[in-house]
């Protein structure tokens, strides 16, 4: 017999959110001190407010978890397979994010227990978490391979090997120097500060920050940004 009445199922957000290290890619994971799931790690999340859209909820839970605003996010897609969540029936839609490791509120982020965990190798997330990362990552390398998206997770000043460095470990591979640097300079997104990296004795350390006005107008630009020349 068909069901007459109306179902209510609670809607919840979880951020994938990325940071760069210098050296590797990370993700800023919750270890829960709640149940269900207690003792496991997850990506942040929340349940969407009857008063809240779904941006608006998505922002919440980000300045709750890293202090900040105005980052790159984007809506990635909705998880709603019936057996998601064990406890009850739950759709989620996910975001993610990139944010630069050194502007986040770190003090914040352990208040919520959460850590940065390198990508790949950090353990099994609750539910369906880890096809949300899969997922995610997915989007970003394609994103990023468009779009000079990657600039997010830098540091305001950054040097080329700096920024291959970045790109590499997106896409968990050796990139040609030669062949990156020529592409990422002319872009001509960069402009050089005139300084140097105190730790480096070569012109590689030359420091670099982000042309801003051009990045805004070039951000969602098909620019080619990687393409496969510079891969090794």
């Amino acid at each position: 017999m068909p069901y007459s009445g109306s179902l209510r199922i609670p809607v919840a957000l979880d951020c994938i959110i990325f940071g760069f290290d210098g050296e590797t890619l990370n993700l800023l994971l919750v270890k829960r001190n709640f149940e269900p799931e207690r003792g496991n790690w997850s990506l942040m999340g929340g349940f969407l407010d009857r008063e809240e859209g779904l941006e608006e909820a998505a922002w919440r839970i980000l300045y709750e978890l890293t202090g900040l605003e105005n980052v790159y996010m984007e809506q990635l897609q909705t998880f709603g397979r019936v057996d998601r969540d064990p406890a009850e029936r739950t759709i989620s839609v996910g975001y993610f994010a990139l944010i630069n490791i050194e502007q986040h509120n770190s003090e914040l982020a352990r208040r919520n227990n959460a850590y940065w965990l390198p990508l790949g190798q950090h353990p099994k997330l609750i539910f369906d978490h880890d096809e949300m990362v899969t997922v995610a990552l997915q989007r970003l390398r394609y994103k990023a391979a468009l779009h000079p998206i990657g600039f997010e997770l830098l540091p305001e000043k950054f040097t080329l090997p700096q920024l291959q460095k970045l790109y590499e470990a997106i896409y968990d591979a050796p990139m040609d120097r030669r062949n990156f640097s020529r592409k990422i300079l002319s872009t001509n997104l960069l402009i050089r500060t005139g300084e140097k990296d105190d730790k480096s004795v070569t012109k590689k350390g030359l420091l670099y920050s982000l042309d801003k006005e051009k990045y805004r107008e070039q951000q969602h630009a098909f620019l080619n940004f990687i393409n496969s020349s510079s891969l090794v």
